[in-house]
């Protein structure tokens, strides 16, 4: 069962050359009941004029943005796809219907077969550099959202994901922890004990963290970054002084936590301001928040009403 995307607290935001419109139209195409929800060009950004696309996929809500070269998608994120024989008896064909169209242009990472914990699982990198995990969930198990983050702890934080678990548990609400495998004795490199799979709740959300040992070559990086929405000036001082670990990735609402991992803090009414103001609100906004590390509630609203 999906959660309500109006209820979404957390919105994974996803980083583009070019592609972010062609990307969320094409994945609105891959995935049931989903849509293009909004696209606003920012003006004269640093990238030059980007575009902002807001688009939900199977009631998961996320966000997008052309903005140029500068980072590139890998698999410390991933997003989890579950087709559930209980809620859908059609759940295997779906599935394979996803694969062959993600496939297209895409490369798998591993193939779509059978696995010890699942029936019928894929992860594959789509044509845009973006990967998705899919799987025949357990109709034993219990529910969960059709699409779930995942965080891949891989390198110099390889170890560290039931950690970082716990310190995403402190800080925000509605928390949780869910169901947790560690790896048994000769899986090696895989350490005895760290996560091979563990679920959490963040806000009502789920999310889904791993350690691998493997070497991999990538990290975790700002192309898939995650927005908190907040409705005052508290709850953006409460999750930047939480989160942000490296002051030199301060900028615009983004920072990084310990891990590396990127979140942007905003203003709820941001999402307002950029998809219902005038040309001229827009570009006022824009001009302010360019100039922010941490975005300031009161001066956005004085820059949008000017």
């Amino acid at each position: 069962m999906a959660i309500r995307s109006t209820d979404q607290k957390i919105v994974p935001h996803i980083w583009y050359d070019k592609e972010a419109k062609e990307a969320a139209e094409f994945y609105a195409s891959v995935f049931p009941d989903s849509k293009v929800t909004n696209v606003t060009s920012l003006p004269n950004t640093p990238s030059g004029d980007s575009d902002l696309v807001s688009f939900e996929l199977w009631g998961q809500k996320f966000m997008a943005i052309s903005a140029g070269p500068y980072f590139k998608l890998n698999p410390s994120v991933s997003f989890m796809v579950n087709f559930d024989p209980s809620q859908d008896k059609d759940a295997e064909k779906k599935l394979n219907e996803v694969w062959n169209k993600l496939s297209d242009g895409g490369t798998a990472l591993m193939p779509l077969d059978q696995y010890p914990f699942s029936k019928r699982f894929g992860w594959i990198q789509d044509r845009y550099g973006l990967t998705w995990q899919l799987i025949l969930t357990n109709p034993e198990g219990e529910v969960r959202p059709a699409i779930i983050p995942s965080f891949l702890f891989v390198g110099d934080v390889c170890g560290k994901a039931e950690e970082a678990i716990h310190f995403y548990l402190s800080i925000f609400k509605n928390a949780k922890q869910g169901s947790t495998s560690r790896y048994p004795k000769g899986m090696e490199p895989d350490k005895e004990g760290t996560i091979q799979f563990a679920e959490f709740m963040l806000e009502n959300q789920w999310f889904v963290a791993m350690d691998s040992a493997h070497e991999h070559g990538f990290r975790f990086n700002e192309a898939v970054s995650f927005m908190v929405y907040c409705d005052t000036q508290d709850e953006i001082d409460h999750y930047w002084e939480k989160l942000s670990a490296v002051p030199e990735a301060e900028q615009c609402g983004w920072l990084k936590d310990k891990y590396g991992v990127s979140w942007q803090v905003v203003p709820r009414v941001m999402d307002e301001m950029m998809s219902k103001g005038t040309p001229e609100q827009v570009a006022s906004v824009t001009e302010a928040f360019l100039k922010m590390k941490k975005f300031d509630l009161a001066k956005l609203q004085e820059a949008y009403n000017r």
